[in-house]
């Protein structure tokens, strides 16, 4: 989870890999009424997220074996109502500043949902998931395979002790 630019996707289809787990991509879910909103470059609001939160939740609640989203999940609401989908679920949060989110987004593909001129909006939004239990902060402007060694190795010690 973080704002966009952070790498939720490259490393939640890493985790997934390497856990054999599914991968579900939060961004192919939204409605199209939002993904258009998001090209006009118009922030998503908490009733735009809503039916899509839904959605997410009944995609987490189809792989009982294992599943990892990538979702901004901006605020603390919206990772409770995921919670409530599956119970015992983990954040992991890829914590990014605006420098390098602005030019990380600048950088993708013309054809991305998400504009650049957004980047500001999701930090806005941004309620920090720090001290909520089941979360792990990891530095997005680290090296991939850093972040995802990380990753496994708390959901390793999480495992034990959940």
């Amino acid at each position: 989870m973080g704002v966009a630019g952070c790498g939720k996707s490259s490393l939640g289809q890493a985790l997934a890999q390497a856990r054999g787990w599914a991968y579900v991509e939060g961004d192919a879910f939204h409605a199209p009424s939002s993904i258009e909103k998001m090209r006009a470059g118009v922030a998503l609001t908490d009733a735009d997220r809503a039916g899509w939160l839904d959605t997410l939740g009944g995609e987490l609640q189809k792989h009982p074996g294992g599943v990892v989203l990538a979702c901004s999940a901006l605020k603390r609401a919206y990772r409770e109502r995921l919670r409530a989908a599956r119970p015992g679920l983990r954040f992991v949060f890829l914590e990014i500043d605006r420098e390098l989110a602005l030019r990380r987004v600048s950088a993708r593909a013309a054809q991305h949902l998400f504009p650049a001129s957004l980047v500001d909006s999701q930090f806005a939004a941004l309620e920090s998931p720090q001290g909520e239990a089941g979360v792990l902060t990891v530095a997005a402007a680290q090296a991939p395979q850093e972040q995802l060694s990380q990753a496994l190795a708390w959901l390793a010690v999480e495992g034990e002790s959940a």
